[in-house]
């Protein structure tokens, strides 16, 4: 094993507190090794004018760092899950899986509730967003790029009459107890997240040996619920191009999927469950059913 291993990450305070959570726990497993952080600007981190659908899609968080792992200059690279391409390069795989944080999704606002029958400016460049915000409120959805706290910083400012964030990067940031904030949590039922939203993958070179260690943080039933969400995305060739919610859970063996999306024709959402063994096939199904004409 190496003596020191280079964690590649974003710049940003989410991301950082991110890795820190990764290298806490490979230091759990491989005491004697040391971490080091580097930290890497990706195009979607430069690019904050424009939605990611005019200039990429999730490529554009994760390419930079394929390129630093195939060269060598990192060993590993911890990303939010969401953000990741359904096909990685060759040589390259999730090594690392841990535990899911919080998938919800949380409508913030700054000193008032919003009524359903009032119009509200919502801050949100995701599409799944978009048209599942507008089933709860009278909502005109406008784009929203940057880190949380410039989005919180903006929500404040009075530039939006609410934004909608992911829960866990607000946990993870220690921002769900902010005072003059109002946060409406949705459950996932009310608001199908994002295919892995709250997972941490952690990508590597497939090395037996950072494999082996990697593995050590994995938790198998995040390890099937992302699998399972990143092969409904696969079989409908989908992006940040399209407007779709996918989240799985498991309980005393059953996998138990729910998909959103929003096609041409209309909004269709599917559920399915299956032993967890056969979550490739639930996969494939809600995959089929969501795109039945």
């Amino acid at each position: 094993m190496k003596e020191t291993i280079r964690i590649g990450t974003r710049k940003s305070k989410l991301a950082m507190v991110q890795t820190n959570t990764i290298i806490n726990m490979l230091s759990e497993i491989a005491p004697n090794t040391k971490f080091e952080i580097i930290p890497i600007s990706t195009i979607g981190d430069e690019i904050l004018d424009k939605p990611l659908v005019q200039f990429g899609g999730k490529g554009v968080f994760v390419d930079v760092f394929e390129e630093a792992l195939l060269n060598g200059k990192i060993d590993l690279a911890v990303h939010s899950a969401k953000d990741m391409t359904m096909e990685l390069p060759k040589g390259l795989g999730i090594l690392g899986i841990p535990k899911r944080e919080d998938p919800r999704d949380v409508l913030v606002t700054y000193n008032r509730q919003l009524s359903k029958e009032s119009r509200a400016v919502i801050g949100t460049s995701s599409l799944r967003r978009q048209f599942q915000i507008q089933q709860h409120y009278q909502a005109e959805c406008f784009s929203l790029r940057g880190n949380v706290p410039t989005r919180l910083e903006k929500l404040k400012k009075g530039e939006y009459d609410g934004i909608i964030l992911a829960v866990a990067g607000l946990k993870r940031l220690g921002l769900m107890a902010e005072e003059d904030f109002k946060y409406r949590i949705f459950s996932t039922e009310e608001f199908v997240p994002a295919a892995g939203q709250g997972i941490l993958a952690v990508e590597g070179r497939l090395e037996e040996e950072l494999s082996e260690l990697v593995s050590g943080i994995n938790d198998k039933e995040t390890a099937i619920s992302l699998m399972t969400e990143r092969r409904v995305l696969e079989k409908l060739n989908a992006g940040c191009h399209e407007a779709i919610g996918v989240y799985s859970e498991i309980s005393t063996g059953i996998l138990k999927i729910d998909a959103i999306y929003k096609r041409e024709d209309g909004i269709i959402r599917v559920k399915e469950e299956a032993p967890i063994e056969d979550y490739l096939s639930a996969a494939d199904r809600i995959a089929d059913k969501l795109l039945e004409k």
